[in-house]
């Protein structure tokens, strides 16, 4: 069995179901735990906090690098020191299972970044 960043993302066409609640809390558990969902569970949010300006920028840059290859093309939002990301299959307003894979590519990004 591979694990989610093994996987690559399915472009999404519209017209897909998201996934059930069920699916989404058992694939949550997949990814790193400081991602959280929005409170209607249909995005998936990560918020860090960095020491220097030039951290969040250089991961958000990192991050566009893996959606442009992936075809999957998360929110970013850059302040002092902070990196918020925003997740979802935007197609369906809600999530399916690339938006987990695209997590988990995202987790090891931040690994490589030591946070």
């Amino acid at each position: 069995m591979s694990t989610l960043s093994e996987k690559s993302c399915i472009p999404c066409q519209g017209g897909v179901p998201p996934l059930p609640l069920d699916e989404k809390l058992q694939l949550k558990d997949q990814i790193d735990p400081r991602w959280s969902f929005s409170n209607d569970k249909k995005r998936l949010c990560l918020e860090l906090t960095c020491e220097k300006f030039e951290q969040p920028m250089a991961i958000a840059n990192e991050i566009a690098k893996v959606a442009d290859e992936q075809w999957h093309h998360p929110d970013l939002y850059i302040s002092f020191g902070k990196l918020r990301v925003d997740l979802w299959t935007h197609k369906i307003d809600d999530l399916v299972e690339s938006d987990f894979i695209f997590a988990s590519k995202i987790d090891q990004i931040l690994k490589s970044h030591k946070l």
